[in-house]
């Protein structure tokens, strides 16, 4: 026999006049419950026993350790690099080219997205291994080339090499780094280092830098191509943005509450640079000495002759490029605009990567799609992946992290991302990289 049960409706109420059955209506209380309250919410006056749990404060923690780890984004380690860091050496990394245009809009872009999750997945366990060209990385997420590092602070690539390291990731080392090629192969012997490279109108330095990269035991040249000429980075131009640093009224005034920078930049050997021993001059100069307007497809093919590793073109911004350099023998294409430092309203690297990915898929082409710019989160690499990155790199974000402390800011950096990247794909119901797909994302319109 089947019975029915009725569910009750909390809006029928008996009538003012008609007390609900078993119920006794007390005088001058209509319309309230008789039952007594519960204990718990009787009032007394509280124990001590009930507050000293309540009272125990927590001595406060000034050490670099404790400062770091209250930081859970990398926009916190931003905030703790600003004021740490003369404004010089911070602009140079937090700016880009003339109204800085390029960069709103590449961040932009991955706030501009909608997750669609997948439920009931199990997802106890996530891995975020990956391969990028032919080796494994544990995190699919690399240190991207960054030039002056060791003036942002004193320990500079090697803090960023060592990092990748332990982290298991690949490490790029940039042509204006400030750190020789053999002396961060040697800070970090056991890391996959790869080396970036500004193809100079001088040749013969250029093919000196690639031997010795390749006797360092890089595995991986990236040229980069969108340097024709120096960006107008006006940040630098109002900061008066010096190598080295210069000791004018006003950086004297703003090293008064920043003492441990210029104790650390001070007490440390000057600035060398893997591709030079010494340089005095602005940035501009510096760049626009070193660059090589007439670069053409001919010199990838020499590049392509040259070096016998797999060699990644940096600085697409175009479908047709992509394909170009793939043709011309790169291993694999960075989509970039150099974070908006060169030509500001740039191409955006995220919104490019579905029409490069869809290219190489219908060419069966096996190159690599890194993507750089903009990334500030480990769910904004998540999203990359998701659109056909095979591969990420962090360039801003790392910097953050080591302005804000050093060797110790860095490995902060990688840790939000990784934990970002693990509660993300957890949340989206995917367990391994390899699961991500165009449905996860959507790009919503402005």
């Amino acid at each position: 026999m089947t019975h029915t049960i009725q569910p009750s409706n909390p809006e029928v109420t008996p009538a003012p006049d008609a007390p609900a059955a078993g119920i006794q209506a007390q005088p001058g209380t209509a319309g309230t419950s008789s039952a007594p309250l519960p204990p718990a919410l009787k009032r007394r006056v509280p124990k001590y026993s009930d507050l000293a749990p309540l009272m125990q404060f927590k001595k406060p923690e000034f050490s670099k350790e404790a400062r770091l780890k209250r930081a859970s984004t990398i926009w916190e380690l931003r905030d703790i690099a600003k004021r740490r860091t003369p404004q010089a050496p911070f602009d140079y990394t937090d700016g880009a080219a003339e109204e800085e245009i390029t960069l709103r809009r590449a961040r932009n872009a991955f706030l501009d997205i909608e997750f669609r999750p997948g439920i009931l997945r199990n997802v106890s366990s996530i891995d975020l291994s990956t391969d990028i060209l032919g080796k494994p990385s544990r995190l699919p997420v690399g240190i991207a080339p960054t030039g002056f590092t060791r003036m942002m602070q004193s320990e500079g690539e090697y803090a960023g090499s060592q990092a990748a390291e332990a982290a298991g990731i690949p490490y790029t080392l940039s042509t204006m780094g400030t750190a020789s090629i053999e002396d961060v192969a040697a800070a970090a012997p056991n890391g996959r280092n790869w080396f970036q490279l500004y193809l100079w109108t001088d040749r013969d330095r250029s093919l000196e830098l690639i031997e010795r990269a390749a006797k360092a035991g890089n595995d991986t040249l990236m040229v980069t191509v969108d340097t024709a000429v120096a960006g107008a980075r006006l940040r630098d131009v109002r900061n008066g943005m010096t190598i080295p640093p210069a000791l004018t009224l006003k950086t004297v005034l703003d090293a008064s509450y920043r003492p441990a920078w210029w104790f650390n930049f001070l007490t440390h050997e000057p600035l060398t640079f893997a591709s030079l021993s010494r340089y005095t001059g602005t940035v501009a100069d510096l760049i626009n000495s070193m660059f090589d307007p007439t670069l053409t497809f001919d010199d990838l093919d020499w590049l392509r002759e040259t070096w016998k590793g797999k060699l990644v073109v940096k600085g697409i911004q175009t479908v047709e490029d992509a394909r170009r350099v793939v043709d011309h023998g790169a291993d694999g294409v960075v989509l970039s605009n150099h974070g908006g430092r060169q030509l500001d309203r740039a191409p955006i690297p995220f919104h490019l990567l579905p029409e490069v990915k869809e290219a190489f898929t219908a060419d069966n082409s096996e190159a690599a799609i890194m993507l750089d710019t903009g990334i500030m989160s480990g769910a904004d690499i998540v999203a990359a992946l998701a659109l056909g990155a095979d591969f990420t790199l962090i360039g801003r974000a790392y910097l953050y992290g080591l302005m804000a402390g050093g060797r110790a800011g860095v490995d902060r950096t990688l840790q939000i991302l990784e934990k970002d990247m693990a509660r993300t794909m957890a949340l989206l119901g995917v367990s391994k990289i390899s699961e991500l797909t165009p449905d996860h994302v959507r790009l919503l319109n402005r």
